[in-house]
């Protein structure tokens, strides 16, 4: 069976997600490989996600440290596995989103796959949104597909959470076809308010925002942006939540305890991603979380709470490690891409059709 590799880096910004599969008539997960984010890198990138001075050489000489990184993860992983590049089919790489405004007809993912099979010695497949952005699409969600291949029920209908810098959904339902959206912020808020407070990378189990209590009046100016009363298709970024507007809303309040704001961060997320499933699966029998969230406990109690009709549980309950989805579902991509088999759903994107995403690179 062809053997492919996963990398993908999200608007977490944390790290590397290395990913080998193996494709029979579904994916199956072989072995994986983190690698952290230097912090210099990180901070390369996430400047990179507004306007700023000399950007386009900024944008490129951060793109070549990204490869290299990827590189090095890539050839440990197959060192660790004791396989050579001629043995993987191809590398599936999402590269790093630095802009996403698909209402004005874009999105910039850096990666240079062309570096990246040179490095490696391995073809690589890569930006895989913009060819669903031409066709009139979002450029995102594109896990949807694949968690459809790889969840998707005869008889239950399931919902399939992905909870990385931002939340987004699969609907899976019986005999209908797959649809699916961003529903709003998911660790991006979290991240960067605990970076700001306590200069910590991340809220680990949820455990500062259990401490706080959930300010209703601030999470209602945070849920009145006008993106959670929209249906899909749609996809979001950073350029429409971050920190500085969530500091805009505490400006307008009295002053907050953190650990009250942080609460209701969790809150917001939560609110969003369960309004957002009602108004598009009125029921779920199952959801199945993956991605950083999913060790969010008290994001995942949350959810439990608001969808009492629901199991909720990780994706760990259908075998698949939660952490590793993602870079399943862009090795999966390339698969699809060598096989011309398209990748995006017009259903979930709004694309004019199906569409073969990716660029392909020879090794």
């Amino acid at each position: 069976m062809p053997l492919y590799i996963g990398v993908m880096s999200g608007t977490s910004l944390d790290g590397l997600d290395i990913a080998l599969i193996e494709q029979d008539q579904r994916p199956h997960l072989l072995a994986t490989l983190y690698r952290p984010m230097p912090e210099g890198l990180r901070s390369d990138l996430l400047a990179l996600c507004t306007s700023g001075h000399d950007e386009l050489a900024r944008a490129a000489v951060a793109e070549q440290h990204w490869v290299e990184l990827a590189a090095e993860a890539v050839n440990e992983l197959l060192q660790q596995q004791g396989l050579t590049a001629g043995q993987i089919r191809a590398i599936g790489s999402h590269g790093q989103t630095v802009r996403h405004e698909p209402a004005r007809g874009f999105t910039i993912q850096i990666g240079n796959p062309a570096l990246l099979a040179e490095l490696t010695g391995i073809c690589v497949v890569g930006d895989f949104r913009r060819r669903d952005v031409a066709a009139g699409g979002q450029g995102a969600p594109l896990v949807p597909a694949f968690h459809h291949d790889l969840f998707g029920h005869d008889q239950r209908h399931v919902a399939v959470l992905n909870v990385g810098g931002f939340s987004n959904l699969s609907l899976l339902s019986p005999g209908q076809e797959v649809r699916g959206f961003d529903s709003g912020p998911g660790n991006v808020l979290l991240d960067a308010w605990i970076q700001h407070c306590r200069g910590l990378a991340y809220d680990r189990d949820g455990a500062w925002a259990a401490t706080g209590s959930v300010n209703s009046e601030l999470l209602a100016r945070l849920l009145s942006n006008p993106f959670f009363a929209t249906q899909g298709p749609k996809s979001t970024g950073r350029e429409l939540f971050n920190l500085d507007w969530l500091l805009g809303h505490l400006q307008a309040l009295p002053p907050l305890a953190s650990g009250d704001v942080q609460a209701t961060l969790v809150e917001l997320t939560a609110c969003s991603i369960v309004s957002a499933l009602r108004n598009a699966q009125a029921h779920t029998d199952t959801m199945l979380v993956c991605g950083g969230g999913a060790h969010n406990a008290c994001l995942m109690q949350r959810l439990s709470e608001m969808l009492p009709g629901a199991a909720v549980s990780s994706t760990a309950i259908e075998g698949v490690d939660p952490d590793w989805v993602e870079a399943m579902a862009f090795a999966w991509l390339a698969h699809c891409a060598l096989e011309g088999i398209p990748g995006n759903r017009p259903s979930v994107t709004g694309a004019k059709g199906l569409r073969i995403l990716g660029a392909i690179y020879p090794a």
